[in-house]
């Protein structure tokens, strides 16, 4: 019988699928990864509170070694700003039970490319006859360079919609 085998008959309950958190408390080694995550986990939350908005959705606990604490930034900046934070992260922890005496900050260039390379649609509202009259009166009053130039594509690309 494989490891992964059941050692009694399957019944209706246990024909039904089991989800990832079920099979991982299945052996011993699994539930600790398990239990590991779960504590990142709420550790995570709990520096996020005490974090500013952008710092708190891209910090991320890379580590707990007993009380030696190692969170992972995107950037220098983030490291940086996360340093000048630490005190109030490990008292944050520690007013939630975890005792923590060292904090760590590693910078992990790649960590939040997925979150920040997703692409929003872009909306784009034509311009109607009257706004076109009103950018090309203004082409036409505005001297030769870069907003004249900004301008005349603007108009192109409206009047072709409208077409």
């Amino acid at each position: 019988m494989s490891r992964f085998a059941r050692s009694h008959s399957p019944s209706k309950e246990n024909k039904q699928s089991l989800s990832a958190i079920d099979w991982l408390g299945q052996s011993r080694q699994s539930a600790d990864v398990l239990a590991t995550a779960r504590r990142m986990i709420e550790m995570e939350h709990i520096i996020s509170q005490a974090l500013p908005g952008n710092l708190a959705m891209a910090c991320r606990v890379a580590r707990v070694d007993h009380q030696d604490l190692t969170l992972a930034v995107p950037s220098a900046a983030h490291a940086a700003k996360l340093r000048q934070l630490a005190p109030r992260i490990v008292q944050r922890l520690g007013q939630h039970g975890w005792n923590i005496n060292q904090l760590q900050v590693k910078v992990q260039a790649g960590l939040n490319q997925n979150a920040t390379n997703v692409s929003r649609k872009k909306e784009v509202n034509p311009l109607d006859e009257q706004a076109l009259t009103s950018f090309e009166e203004l082409y036409s009053n505005t001297p030769p360079g870069p907003l004249a130039e900004s301008l005349k594509r603007l108009i192109e690309r409206h009047r072709a919609s409208l077409t």
